[in-house]
């Protein structure tokens, strides 16, 4: 694995991003006297006074009992629902092993543990979508996340930049492609049943899929203002799916549902997916990509790691006229289309999805 090199796909990928450089968010937490207000100011949201509704349960399917044939049709049912009506889903018995969950969380949190300058040997640089860093900071004056992240290229392999992949701790490069070949697995199987689903060719969706990026989030505590601040903006994915783990366990999420914002409990033995905006194009809107944010705790830190599974960049994504005899709301877009129009603007909801519609 060390002596892969990228290829032109993976300089590809880091051509669809950029992202101004903003101070480091732990760096800042771990300062008390530098909270100050000034130093504040660019992440306070002025408009998170919204409507929150308490925890609520998510769908939750067990890949287990789709592959049963005692259980199959009534499971299906359930994803079907889940992704029409939440988009959202926890998927249990996933079959990933204890061993490479434990190992890529703890070398996770080692990780974000590290000192400021070993991490910053891996930060972004500029037109890159990988390293350590932020992400959708396109203008000086926009607010910001409470948040710092780390993100890879890890599928398809030939795609892969090894000098973002970090070399500490010693075990997790490792950890990150045993993680990352396990996801394929089980992404293949989800879209294997969603395909059946929407009564889809499952050879039209061996391309939905190949390319994976990883994205690794650091939200830390803010203690004088965490109901101020959000550690990620209101948004939906420009994936096909993602599927998120998380690492230590502390709320944050929070999923819009009927204008409402819900947050997601978390679940140790789950990993939590969710449909894209390729997707809900493919669906032709049967299927909806949700938008979602993540909200600061005031003591502990929260740790995630996000799966981003994407088309081929040379594909395009169209409406599957199959699905339904309604009109066709979006159009055909290729896929690294529009992904240059989601990662150049900041993240502000569904936005990036209007470039898709048919007026």
């Amino acid at each position: 694995m060390e002596t892969e090199v990228p290829s032109s796909t993976g300089s590809r990928w880091s051509r669809v991003a950029s992202s101004l450089p903003v101070r480091n968010v732990q760096d800042l937490a771990a300062c008390p006297e530098e909270m100050t207000a000034q130093n504040l100011e660019r992440y306070i949201r002025p408009d998170i006074g919204v409507l929150v509704e308490k925890s609520s349960e998510v769908p939750v399917i067990d890949l287990g009992k789709l592959f049963n044939p005692r259980f199959v049709e009534e499971e299906a049912a359930r994803l079907r629902f889940a992704c029409e009506d939440w988009g959202f889903f926890q998927l249990v018995n996933h079959g990933i092993a204890d061993e490479i969950i434990t190992n890529i969380r703890s070398d996770i949190q080692s990780f974000f543990q590290l000192p400021l300058e070993v991490k910053c040997a891996y930060a972004q640089v500029p037109g890159s979508l990988q390293g350590y860093g932020q992400s959708f900071v396109v203008s000086e004056g926009q607010k910001l996340d409470w948040c710092d992240r780390f993100s890879i290229i890890a599928q398809p392999p030939q795609a892969r930049d090894m000098k973002y992949w970090p070399t500490q701790p010693r075990t997790f490069r490792k950890s990150i492609n045993d993680y990352s070949s396990e996801l394929m697995k089980i992404i293949g199987s989800v879209v294997h049943f969603i395909a059946k689903a929407l009564n889809i060719d499952l050879k039209l969706m061996d391309d939905k899929y190949v390319s994976q990026v990883l994205r690794m989030n650091y939200y830390p505590p803010c203690m004088t203002m965490a109901e101020k601040v959000l550690g990620l903006s209101p948004h939906s994915d420009a994936s096909f799916l993602t599927i998120l783990l998380e690492i230590n366990s502390v709320e944050g999420l929070q999923i819009k549902r009927h204008n409402a914002w819900i947050t997601v409990k978390p679940n140790p033995k789950a990993l939590l997916v969710n449909v894209g905006d390729f997707l809900e194009i493919m669906s032709n809107g049967k299927y909806k990509s949700v938008e979602h944010r993540v909200t600061i705790n005031a003591n502990q830190e929260r740790l995630t790691i996000s799966a981003f599974h994407f088309p081929s960049l040379d594909g395009v994504v169209a409406p599957m006229t199959t699905i339904t005899e309604e009109r066709i709301l979006y159009k055909t877009m290729g896929v690294e289309e529009y992904l240059k129009i989601f990662m150049s603007n900041k993240l502000e909801g569904k936005s990036a999805l209007d470039h898709a519609k048919l007026s």
